[in-house]
């Protein structure tokens, strides 16, 4: 079991204390909350941050369709808020999350699916059912 430490003062988040690329994004890694199973890596705008913090829904920014991107919302593979951290150098952002379905795009649980062992890509598990 992870301890939680609390902060001796509570300080109000302000998404402008990250830091983010010279696009304005910031890479969010998705992990499962119950499991600590890495599930995905996307990117986060600053108001794709406050939509996620508010809704409780994760919400990404593609940036191939320079849009907003609410994990879920076509496939119903949905990733409701846990648990959202900032790392020590605030470049990089985790959100435990409770995933209702797969994760990838290619109904795998995860998007980590591929293994290089000795030299070759060994996949570690199939789609879902």
């Amino acid at each position: 079991m992870q301890k939680v430490f609390a902060m001796a003062d509570t300080v109000l988040f302000d998404p402008s204390t990250l830091k983010f690329n010279e696009a304005g994004l910031i890479p969010a890694i998705a992990q499962g909350a119950e499991t600590g199973e890495v599930l995905m890596m996307a990117w986060m705008n600053a108001q794709s941050i406050n939509r996620t913090l508010e809704s409780k829904r994760v919400t990404y920014w593609s940036r191939s369709r320079q849009a907003f991107w609410v994990k879920g919302e076509s496939s119903g593979h949905v990733q409701q808020l846990v648990d959202f951290r900032v790392d020590c150098d605030r470049d990089c952002l985790l959100v435990l999350v409770d995933q209702i379905g797969p994760a990838c795009h290619t109904n795998r649980r995860s998007c980590f699916y591929t293994a290089i062992r000795d030299g070759n890509e060994v996949e570690l598990m199939s789609p879902m059912e």
